[in-house]
């Protein structure tokens, strides 16, 4: 049976790929962020008819980054992600630094302890879960944007590297558009913690609410499914894809984006 650890499963889509991997019979070690989500999580598994083993680890701090250094895990899922919104030309940097530290840093450090065992193995699959934002930023968005877009690259990156010296550890990069999760709203309130009277944009502030809130209430899966499936086809594909984009509509109006510089 292999061992599936997934970061960041409180819920959204991290929980939802949790619950399916362990209705698939894999062992599945779904971690969270803090200490009072762990009994949450196991109830709703329970409920759900499966069983995870659950435990805290801050992707960011050095000391959780060690528990898995223990573990025998096949399949690492870099799920675990904050937001940040706001206008590059005056978001305060030290909460740019914090978006990095979790979604680049701490992530890619948690892969390297990892690859320690896999590559020691010589077996082993990495899963980083980005964003279809990365490849298409937008405005106000920019800091999660560009931490996301930056682990894009590091997963392509990755895997070139390894291809080179080894075919038995693989490395794949989901990216999801966007899902009703709750996680956009989060994003989007941060912006206007800082953005008051002393803002450029404040006097359209309220332009840009109505224009993301319309946005996002269009463009919003309310089920997780056909990422969750994503997910699972590159925790399960003999052959896995460097890139796994859904739902299918949003992915490949990027890539129409892209080819025609839109």
């Amino acid at each position: 049976m292999k061992t599936i650890l997934i970061t960041g499963s409180r819920g959204g889509i991290g929980r939802d790929t949790a619950i399916r991997l362990a209705r698939l019979g894999y062992h599945v070690i779904a971690t969270v962020h803090r200490e009072e989500s762990i009994e949450d999580l196991k109830l709703y598994a329970k409920e759900k008819g499966v069983n995870l083993d659950v435990f805290k680890l801050d992707i960011t701090d050095s000391e959780d980054q060690k528990k898995i250094l223990d573990l025998d895990i096949d399949v690492l899922i870099n799920n675990a992600g904050i937001g940040e919104s706001g206008s590059l030309s005056e978001v305060p940097l030290s909460r740019v630094r914090k978006n990095f530290e979790t979604n680049l840093f701490g992530t890619l450090e948690l892969t390297q302890l990892a690859l320690k065992k896999m590559m020691k193995k010589d077996s082993g699959r990495i899963i980083f879960i980005s964003s279809i934002a990365g490849r298409l930023p937008m405005s106000f968005w920019g800091p999660y944007c560009m931490t996301k877009f930056s682990l894009s690259a590091a997963a392509d990156i990755m895997r070139k590297e390894l291809k080179m010296i080894t075919r038995n550890v693989h490395i794949s990069v989901v990216e999801p558009g966007t899902y009703h999760t709750g996680f956009n709203q989060k994003v989007m309130a941060t912006k206007y913690i800082w953005m008051n009277e002393s803002s450029y944009f404040y006097k359209i502030i309220n332009k840009i609410k109505k224009q993301e809130e319309t946005t996002f209430g269009l463009l919003e899966r309310k089920t997780n499914k056909s990422i969750v499936n994503k997910i699972v086809k590159a925790v399960e594909s003999n052959n896995p894809k460097l890139h796994y984009s859904a739902p299918w509509w949003q992915a490949l109006f990027v890539q129409m984006s892209r080819i025609f510089g839109i």
